[in-house]
């Protein structure tokens, strides 16, 4: 008899794994129906979409956004527990959403995994009462999360990051530059901007100012600006306005790894950067009234995720106040031109990824889940 799952994602990077696992589940049983919440790559593994995630990932709290998540939220329990009444949901990450979803099924009786759950050793820590609370196992990412949420009597599976699989061998750098004309005789530095419009909004002046510093200082460096697959490109020109910078769009991981320095805004691409070993600068900018919010819920003091599993600072963080173009500049002189803090900083780097498991952790989801649905 065939098994439903309801997959509920809410952005691009966590819609990404969430594939990956409906890939593994796939090999491993045929006997699965699966739908949910997602986008072209839940699409391509055969999932029914209810929703396409274009429709969840924007960022703010205006009364539109507000009110279409929670219209959705009560169409999709009514659907879930009346229709069709899945075996299984599995949240994948966007926390806010899927903890406010879970509410409800765990009162309909339904079986609700979370695979790469809320970072609440990170901020928002009174979080993990609801995960107690409403999830029946929780599959995380980072090996410090399972003796936490142990200690909390939940359910917990290690699986390893899935970024320690699913990150595509570096790049052969001569052809990576001849495919877009870049110079083999200057260093390469890349601009991540970030995938979300609201990152555009209040990073893009700054990061395309701090090019601008060390273009006039240093003849010997090129530069290139990577436009995230979610962003289009009458949004992302907006954005970049007259700047002449080259656009790399839908080879990100080729880029981090053949770049000499990254200027990066702070999220999944810092880790990814981190496995590669390329040194980087992160600067996040957000309105004050964001920052005071975050400064009030957050638990740590590092905002990256090689410094947080480092638990030290290895790469500067310019955060908010600091997220200046001169201060970028000069912090990409150090790691460029500086040799004892570039191989410092590479050094550490490496250290970072030693700390992950080797465990394919899409697999190793779809394991739990399988085992759990077909004992």
């Amino acid at each position: 008899m065939k098994k439903k799952i309801f997959v509920i994602t809410g952005e691009y990077s966590g819609e990404i794994h969430a594939s990956n696992v409906v890939k593994m589940l796939r090999q491993i049983s045929k006997d699965y129906v699966i739908e949910g919440i997602g986008g072209d790559n839940l699409k391509a593994q055969g999932v029914k979409l209810y929703e396409h995630i274009r429709n969840l990932s924007a960022v703010g709290l205006s009364p539109q956004i507000i009110w279409h998540h929670y219209m959705l939220g009560k169409k999709l329990v009514k659907y879930l527990t009346e229709d069709y009444k899945p075996d299984l949901v599995l949240l994948v990450d966007y926390g806010g959403f899927n903890l406010s979803i879970a509410k409800f099924l765990k009162k309909a009786g339904i079986k609700i995994f979370y695979y790469i759950p809320p970072q609440i050793w990170a901020s928002r820590q009174y979080r993990i009462k609801k995960i107690k609370k409403y999830i029946d196992k929780v599959l995380c990412i980072f090996p410090f999360e399972e003796p936490l949420y142990k200690s909390y009597g939940i359910d917990v599976h290690y699986c390893g990051h899935p970024l320690v699989y699913g990150l595509q061998p570096p790049a052969y750098k001569k052809g990576f530059f001849e495919k877009y004309n870049l110079d083999m005789g200057k260093k390469l530095v890349s601009v991540f901007p970030g995938s979300r419009i609201f990152e555009l909004k209040y990073l893009m002046k700054i990061f395309l100012k701090a090019v601008d510093i060390l273009q006039k200082k240093h003849p010997d460096l090129q530069f290139c600006i990577s436009q995230a697959p979610n962003i289009s490109d009458k949004v992302f020109d907006k954005y970049l306005g007259n700047s002449d910078l080259k656009i790399i769009k839908g080879d990100n991981q080729a880029l981090l790894s053949v770049s000499d320095a990254l200027i990066l805004a702070s999220g999944t691409v810092a880790l990814e950067a981190c496995l590669y070993q390329t040194p980087m600068v992160i600067a996040y900018n957000a309105p004050k009234f964001f920052y005071w919010i975050y400064l009030l819920v957050r638990c740590i003091d590092k905002v990256s995720l090689p410094n947080i599993i480092a638990n030290k600072f290895i790469l500067p963080e310019l955060i908010v106040k600091d997220a200046k173009a001169e201060l970028i500049a000069q912090n990409l002189e150090d790691i460029l031109y500086d040799t004892t803090k570039r191989l410092i900083m590479i050094s550490e780097l490496g250290n970072v990824s030693k700390l992950l498991s080797n465990k394919n952790s899409a697999l190793e989801a779809a394991k739990v889940i399988d085992m759990e649905l077909f004992p």
